[in-house]
Order: C-alpha cells, then structure tokens, then sequence
C-alpha cells in the first residue's frame, strides 16, 4: 500500500520491558505490545527476547494490523523485552472540511463500530448523547464537543478502577484513567451512530507527576473517509501515539492477557523521539489539525 501524508514523521525508539512471577503450576499468556504494521507506520530494527525458552505463537490480524503473541509460561520468573524503531506519519485535515458519515453510507468494515460493546454500552447512553449532542452541528466539531465533555466531566485519578469498570460506571464515579475516558468517549459516538474504535498507544508527553511512563488508550473516530484520533483524558501527545492495537473495547486489544496465578509488575516503557529536520523528521506536538495514521479509502487495484 502507498503511505498517504500531508506532514512531516515522528521517529521514535521504543522499548519495552514486562516482568511477571508465575504460579508453579504455569500459566497461558497473550499479549499485544508489538507494535502494528500499518500503511502510516513503519516498524524496524525489531527484537523481542523473552527469557523463558518456550513456544509461542504469533498472529496478525489481516483487517486490522494488529499483532498478538501467545505462549504457556512455566512456573517462576517471566521477563519480555521489545525493542523497535517507528516512523509514523499522519494525515492533517482542516477540521472544518470533516464530516460525519450517514449510517447508510458507511463502509462495510466501520459499521460494527457503531454497535454497543462489552465495555461501551452506546445503548444506555442514548437519552444522554442526544440531549448534549443531538442538536449540534455534525462533523469533526461534534466529536470534538464529545470529547471535551467527557475531558471535563471526569477526573483523571490513578488506581480509581480496575479491568470491569465500563463506559457506565465512569459516567456514574467521574474518575478513570485513561482506559475509563475512551470507553466513555467511544459509547457517547456510537450513540450519537458515529463509529468510534478503542486504540492502545504509549503516553510521550504525559505529566511526570501522573506516574512513570505507560501503556494508553485514546479514540479513533470515523469521519469523512478515515479514523481520526482523539484523546479524552488530554494526557499525552496524539502526535506521537504508535499504534499497538485497535478493537472494539479494551477486551479486544489488552497488551497481556494471563490464564493463570500471575503476580505482575508494572511495565517499563521508555520512548525516545529523534529529531532530525534534514530526515524529515520533527518532535511531537499539540496541534489544531486534525490527525490519522489511517491510510484513508485505497485505490482499486
């Protein structure tokens, strides 16, 4: 496929570093913490090392990109290691020029973005969305409103919630963390039938004084021909976002998912963006355009 962009790259180096301690009894593990192969983002100088010699078995999903990884650990210490380079380009739109898509003429592939989830009950939150949003004018500006709200309207508190917390119960506490914003965001467009998918990145930008760098969940809306980004809890930098997964809710794209009697640690993540205006290739940085790392419609073959 031919990468589509309008601006300049974001380079970054990433690694990334996960410790668990399995019961004696073993346990099953998924994870998706490598990062997709995207027409918008161009993975090298790749390398995982997990210190248990064991089997795994890796998988792409074909439609989305994203990749999983499986294996049966033994008992005792698990220790994964991953490393690469993305160079990730955006396309940047006028937001103005962005409108939404009348459910009849919606592609094939966005229509089951509409629906609720396990985690975004769009359903429940019908009578909500139409009176904060049913009367404002549709498009980009709409969705951004969306956001803004949920910004607003909840508090960005660590350790206020856990993996059953839904769209639901954030609308009712007012506190999450990231997680919490997204599915929030993304039940109140699909209620508003305007497909919103959950996509999980690393935070670049964040506050030190939120905690130590981390996994993070932002939006991608479908809008016009192509999935903008979007982030409700306002933490980090959506410039400088790579892409891990997107899905449906968090239950689609955890970066590990453990069967068994796991301790965990929390991960080390550190990212580092190269500068270099010769290459092309500029910092992250907060914008008024509006950005997607999606290709966009492609041309028939």
């Amino acid at each position: 496929m031919k990468r589509v962009s309008n601006g300049s790259m974001i380079r970054i180096e990433l690694n990334i570093e996960l410790d668990y301690l399995v019961d004696p009894r073993g346990a099953d593990f998924m994870f998706n913490i490598q990062a997709a192969h995207t027409p918008q983002q161009t993975v090298s100088n790749e390398q995982l090392f997990i210190s248990q010699r064991v089997d795994t078995r890796a998988h792409t999903d074909a439609a989305s990109g994203n990749r999983y990884l499986r294996l049966h650990a033994f008992g005792g210490p698990l220790q994964l290691r991953y490393s690469a380079t993305l160079d990730i380009s955006h396309h940047r739109a006028d937001p103005a020029s962005i409108g939404e898509v009348p459910v009849h003429s919606l592609p094939p592939e966005t229509v089951g973005y509409i629906y609720p989830s396990r985690y975004c009950q769009s359903d429940r939150l019908l009578r909500l969305a139409y009176n904060e949003f049913g009367n404002l004018p549709q498009g980009y500006s709409r969705v951004l409103a969306i956001r803004d709200w949920v910004t607003r309207q909840v508090a960005f508190t660590s350790n206020t919630t856990n993996g059953t917390t839904s769209a639901v119960d954030t609308l009712i506490e007012r506190v999450g963390v990231c997680r919490d914003f997204a599915h929030l965001m993304i039940a109140l467009c699909r209620a508003c039938n305007i497909p919103a998918r959950f996509a999980t990145g690393t935070d670049y930008g964040a506050d030190p004084a939120l905690g130590p760098p981390d996994y993070h969940a932002y939006v991608e809306a479908y809008l016009g021909d192509r999935w903008y980004i979007f982030d409700p809890s306002g933490t980090a930098i959506p410039m400088a976002f790579v892409r891990f997964g997107t899905g449906r809710d968090a239950a689609d794209v955890a970066f590990a998912t453990m069967f068994g009697n796991v301790q965990t640690q929390a991960p080390i993540i550190l990212a580092r963006v190269v500068e270099d205006a010769s290459l092309g290739l500029q910092l992250p940085h907060h914008c008024d355009q509006a950005l997607s790392t999606d290709a966009g419609p492609q041309p028939p073959f």
